[in-house]
């Protein structure tokens, strides 16, 4: 595949962010009754960051779904982009808008942000056989021009994923440290992101994120995760779903990514209808 824009030239740059004020600190969740979740379970989520592993399609789904992938991946291909590319699909594919607003996720998601959601970002994350490239540590809402910090990341397996094909890794209670100091790794052609955070090794041991095909796991946009270069003879995709709280203000046009998928409709967010089956 010839060259295209990694994932992190999707985001505004650092220039535009520090020109919004952001609350960038954890919120945790307040849910004292959620209808899907235990409280066992949202209690983790504010002391891990995390939650996994959740089973939302079958295998039979999972497989159509991984089919309707592939052919996506060889129409972007044949444009000339890479397996990084197909970002906010949500907003031009109708297969991923029923995915971004599938009740059996939103119900989980719903649990850990309250009765008003918007889902505003799709991301396949796809490491292809010998890619190469690995996903520095991070945080998602370093890179999001969105305050406060409340988003929550739902990573789909659309493969199987395992150490050995280079799955996530979080490490757990990173995200109640704040916005921790990063590195420019823009140059770095091994790197799909253009922030690293140097020296985690202080934060504690990672978990590795093994998940089956149609499984997914949840996690704070200031949990401290990334993913290892794929040396495998394995495909590695995800899809990446994004959420927040409808009282979170999106600058900088984001706002228009935004459909409803529980509650209202808020004034200061898009609720975007579904697109035509590409």
């Amino acid at each position: 595949m010839n060259a295209a824009p990694t994932a992190f030239q999707a985001v505004p740059g650092q220039a535009e962010l520090s020109n919004i004020p952001r609350d960038l600190s954890f919120h945790p969740s307040a849910t004292t009754a959620p209808k899907v979740l235990t409280p066992e379970q949202v209690a983790r989520f504010n002391r891990d960051g995390y939650l996994m592993p959740f089973r939302f399609f079958s295998a039979e789904e999972a497989a159509d779904i991984r089919r309707y992938f592939d052919q996506l991946l060889a129409r972007y291909a044949a444009e000339g982009k890479d397996s990084y590319s197909i970002s906010s699909a949500h907003l031009r594919h109708g297969r991923v808008w029923d995915i971004l607003t599938n009740p059996r996720i939103v119900a989980v998601v719903s649990d850990l942000l309250g009765p008003n959601v918007i889902g505003w970002g799709s991301h396949f994350f796809c490491k292809m056989p010998g890619d190469g490239k690995a996903v520095s540590w991070h945080q998602d809402a370093s890179y999001w021009p969105l305050t406060p910090s409340k988003a929550v990341t739902v990573w789909l397996a659309v493969d199987d994923a395992d150490r050995g094909n280079a799955c996530m890794r979080y490490i757990p209670g990173t995200h109640v440290l704040g916005h921790l100091t990063w590195k420019l790794s823009e140059q770095d052609e091994s790197n799909v992101l253009n922030q690293t955070v140097p020296e985690v090794e202080k934060y504690g041991d990672p978990v590795y994120v093994a998940l089956k095909a149609g499984e997914a796991s949840l996690h704070s946009d200031l949990l401290l995760h990334g993913s290892e270069a794929n040396t495998s003879a394995r495909r590695r995709c995800g899809l990446t779903l994004r959420f927040t709280p409808s009282d979170v203000t999106a600058h900088l046009g984001w706002a228009d990514k935004g459909v409803v998928v529980a509650g209202p409709s808020p004034t200061h967010w898009a609720n975007r209808t579904r697109p035509g089956d590409e």
